[in-house]
């Protein structure tokens, strides 16, 4: 299935306060539209992005997003968001089967949570992710509360939203009034939407307040941590690759690609700790252009990954388990 994914940028965000529209607000040193593109192009399934940006920021918006992939494509929003959404739809390429929705103003939304929410799109129906309402919500009237609303049956909803493409189109062709999100424009054309979990996240910056909580996140978020494990058979027949080194003179490990299963355990836990997934996840074994391949392009592409979901590598520890080959002396201390 090939994923397109809108990203709208096109809004004023007055309530932010600030004197330009807030996808071009800074946030930890780079705007908040290039932080949201590149979660976006760093999930497993993306294919293309296109952003919708005001009209007279075009340029801006264009080199935010050639710093990020030379491939995304960037095209004026309209007057409402509906409008600016419709107008990113016109510039998704028909070989797309699934488009995603997303805010701008979602910057730190994981890559992986674009993968979910595409992976949960099926037939007709649309996917949606949604947080269970935890404070207690009331019906009011003025300034008199009337009733207790029970939040058992309420979701607050995030972006991406998903959609089968064609569904999506015809939807917005049909539509006459304007609508809160995407989900209630699919719903309204008769389509099932269905809701998946979202994740804190991908909380929206709305106010000054939700600014500082996403530097926050970004600048003093704390460390996370990640653990992968890989383990492989001998292969008498294959040359053996480990740690990105050849040992000669000694038996191989089985794989798809050079089993490398130190490397391979390295970047399993350098994407789980980004929340990114793991290495099957985007190098299938079933994929013949990874047959074979070195090892090192896989590390390669964690790296990016994670550099462009906004995180860095502190440490790399591993521990290897095995009859042979004899490490201690090719282990370099320092």
């Amino acid at each position: 299935m090939r994923v397109a994914v809108v990203v709208v940028a096109a809004g004023t965000g007055s309530r932010l306060g600030r004197d330009r529209p807030k996808a071009f607000v800074e946030l930890a040193g780079t705007t908040i539209l290039e932080h949201a593109l590149r979660r976006a192009c760093a999930a497993a399934s993306v294919a293309q992005v296109v952003v919708v940006a005001p009209h007279d920021l075009l340029d801006e918006a264009g080199a935010i997003a050639r710093r990020v992939d030379s491939g995304i494509a960037v095209v004026a929003g309209g007057a409402h968001r509906q409008a600016s959404v419709a107008a990113g739809l016109a510039l998704v390429d028909p070989s797309a089967d699934i488009v995603l929705v997303h805010d701008a103003a979602r910057p730190l939304t994981p890559p992986a949570q674009f993968d979910v929410v595409a992976a949960a799109v099926a037939g007709d129906a649309g996917a949606v992710p949604g947080l269970p309402v935890s404070d207690t919500v009331k019906r009011v009237d003025g300034e008199v509360v009337r009733e207790t609303v029970d939040r058992s049956a309420l979701v607050a909803m995030q972006t991406p939203q998903g959609f089968p493409r064609g569904a999506l189109l015809a939807a917005y062709a049909a539509a006459d009034r304007e609508y809160t999100d995407d989900a209630a424009l699919f719903s309204a054309a008769g389509h099932e939407v269905r809701v998946v979990p979202g994740v804190p996240a991908a909380f929206k910056i709305t106010t000054e307040a939700d600014l500082h909580r996403a530097a926050a996140e970004l600048e003093g978020g704390g460390m996370r941590t990640g653990i992968g494990i890989d383990v492989h058979a001998y292969d008498d027949a294959a040359p053996l690759w480990l740690g990105g080194l050849y040992w000669p003179d000694q038996p191989g490990l089985a794989g798809h690609s050079d089993g490398d299963a130190v490397i391979h355990a390295v970047c399993d836990a350098l994407l789980s700790a980004a929340g990114l997934g793991d290495i099957g996840g985007r190098f299938g074994s079933d994929d013949p252009r990874f047959a074979g391949a070195r090892s090192e392009i896989f590390l390669t592409d964690a790296l990016e990954a994670i550099a462009g979901a906004g995180f860095g590598v502190v440490n790399v520890a591993v521990q290897v388990i095995g009859e042979r080959p004899r490490i201690s002396q090719r282990r370099r201390m320092s």
